[in-house]
């Protein structure tokens, strides 16, 4: 599967993803870096379909509204470290997948993925 992780995660989440076999990508690899507007992310999603990973409700709402990005998965944890974040994302990620081949927006919490549409 394939990855956008937006600018307000950390890059190790890229390297996580890849490990585990998955094309991921960080705003940071993309031309204007942690700047890309979320337009700019929508549309690079739709083109080369990629899943975006983020903390930024509204993504939440365009894809609600909109059904950009492609699919999103909005992690929903508040504050939390960024170990604290990769081990619980290592943790869910095959239900996240699994989740995220039938459905296009999947969300992550402290405790569960929740399936949204």
């Amino acid at each position: 599967m394939k990855f956008l992780v937006d600018a307000h995660l950390p890059p190790g989440i890229c390297a996580l993803l890849q490990s585990a076999g998955h094309d991921a990508i960080h705003t940071r690899q993309l031309p204007a870096q942690n700047q890309t507007p979320d337009q700019g992310i929508n549309d690079l999603s739709v083109r080369d379909p990629r899943v975006v990973i983020t903390k930024d409700t509204d993504s939440y709402y365009s894809h609600l509204l909109l059904q950009r990005p492609h699919k999103l998965l909005p992690i929903r944890t508040g504050n939390i470290r960024t170990r604290e974040l990769k081990a619980l994302l290592e943790a869910h990620l095959p239900e996240i997948i699994q989740a995220l081949e039938a459905n296009s927006l999947v969300e992550l919490n402290r405790s569960a993925v929740r399936i949204v549409a």
